[in-house]
């Protein structure tokens, strides 16, 4: 896949999910940050429906959405790249390559952290949790970086095995999916909180192929067999 070819959809698409998430942003601002009612039937739904094992697997669940493991994904989508880059490429491209998207998951977070703590939205009450939590609560942390790292992976994988895309999207759909839903289930978010991180992290993503567009080789693209 050329650099023409994806250059201007990123472009629309992190203005697109951008322009979202400021909208969101301001729509909650005008309510004064408080939960709309539809948030608090649904984080009262799930606390009346969560037997232990239940709440057991939602915990193991979210549990992937922070720590070490993004990042390895993140790791592993900078490898497969380098793979992929290996002939074109020397060894201090590639190690670049390698950590290129570990970089801009870290930087995410920064952009992240700055507007959670901007925004100040409280969480659902202490007594609906079933998840340790802290901070506030727009965007939601591990919404933002499970769909983050899966996507940057599979967009590696998408861009080095064609074949492969629709698998790779598929997948880091469900994992960014299922993750930002455990945290509505475990009571630790509100709804608006979950979209609002599957929404900045679509955006930084679609922002990310345009800047380490710009600063690697062009991945080659293999037959899949």
């Amino acid at each position: 896949m050329s650099d023409r070819l994806t250059a201007r959809p990123a472009a629309l698409a992190a203005l697109g999910c951008g322009v979202a998430f400021a909208v969101l942003a301001a729509v909650l601002a005008a309510h004064g940050w408080a939960p709309f009612g539809f948030e608090r039937a649904a984080v009262s739904w799930c606390v009346a429906h969560r037997p232990p094992a239940a709440r057991t697997v939602a915990t193991a669940v979210t549990a992937l959405g922070t720590g070490v493991f993004p990042y390895l994904l993140a790791l592993a989508a900078g490898a497969w790249a380098a793979r992929a880059a290996r002939p074109l490429a020397p060894a201090r491209t590639a190690a670049a390559i390698v950590l290129a998207p570990v970089a801009w998951l870290a930087a995410g977070q920064l952009v992240r952290q700055a507007l959670v703590h901007g925004f100040g939205r409280p969480r659902p009450p202490v007594t609906d949790w079933a998840f340790t939590a802290s901070g506030f609560a727009f965007p939601s942390g591990h919404a933002f970086t499970s769909a983050l790292s899966a996507g940057l992976l599979a967009l590696s994988v998408a861009r080095t095995r064609p074949g492969r895309a629709r698998a790779a999207t598929a997948a880091a759909l469900a994992f960014g999916g299922v993750i930002g839903l455990s945290r509505i289930y475990l009571g630790v978010h509100w709804p608006l909180d979950v979209v609002g991180g599957w929404l900045l992290a679509a955006a930084w993503l679609a922002l990310g192929v345009r800047v380490l567009d710009r600063r690697q080789p062009p991945a080659r693209a293999r037959a899949d067999t």
